[in-house]
């Protein structure tokens, strides 16, 4: 079986259980950033994963989306549901047909167009501080080292989806309780779906958290 996890590069758990992990990185982001541009945005992110899955020729996978990521692997569930054995959100964003990732935050995404013109060109989001997700204090520094410029578009781009992503037969959620995020939202509705549901008591950087406690649970309920 193959996983599309979004792990922490330095240890995988899943991997080391004789299961074969893919860690992509979207375009214009991480060791990728030197290719954001203002074409980039959640399409891009979206062929990302599923070229990969395409070049791979990766099937009965375990897709695990991590906060935007969930966007990202609910687009891609959606149009290769096939290839799906089961989709797991963590901690992670579970938009509406028609909805953005800004729909979802309080002040309906106004401080981060703010950030992205005082510090962005007006269409790049600077890095969100690890403390503001509550990561361990032995992995924050980092984090924030870690970190790159995001595109605002792929906050504003409404999802555009059929519903194949919800017809997959294994659909969870695990939701990071340690910090205060916008994320209970999707928790509620996942229990309203009746997918699984787990939590975890640690920070929204769950797989640097708690890692072992998260592969666990993916070989627990995929």
């Amino acid at each position: 079986m193959a996983w599309q996890l979004d792990l922490d590069p330095r240890a995988s758990p899943a991997g080391g259980r004789g299961h074969q992990v893919f860690t992509p990185t979207l375009t214009g982001l991480g060791e990728r950033s030197h290719l954001l541009s203002r074409d980039v945005g959640l399409d891009t992110h979206v062929a990302d994963v599923a070229n990969l899955m395409i070049w791979e020729d990766l099937r009965d996978i375990v897709l695990v989306g991590a906060s935007y990521g969930g966007i990202v692997a609910r687009h891609v569930a959606d149009r290769m549901p096939d290839r799906i054995r089961s989709l797991v959100y963590l901690d992670a964003f579970v938009p509406e047909n028609g909805k953005a990732l800004f729909d979802y935050l309080p002040d309906s995404g106004e401080s981060m167009r703010q950030l992205a013109v005082a510090h962005g060109d007006g269409w790049k989001i600077p890095p969100i501080p690890a403390s503001v997700f509550a990561v361990n204090a032995a992995d924050a520094a980092w984090v924030d080292r870690q970190c790159t410029m995001h595109p605002l578009s792929s906050c504003e781009a409404p999802a555009r989806l059929s519903a194949a992503c919800d017809g997959i037969a294994n659909i969870g959620y695990i939701l990071a309780s340690g910090h205060d995020g916008p994320f209970g939202q999707f928790y509620a509705k996942a229990r309203e779906r009746r997918w699984w549901l787990e939590k975890l008591a640690c920070g929204h950087d769950v797989t640097l958290d708690m890692p072992n406690e998260l592969t666990a649970l993916l070989l627990q309920h995929t």
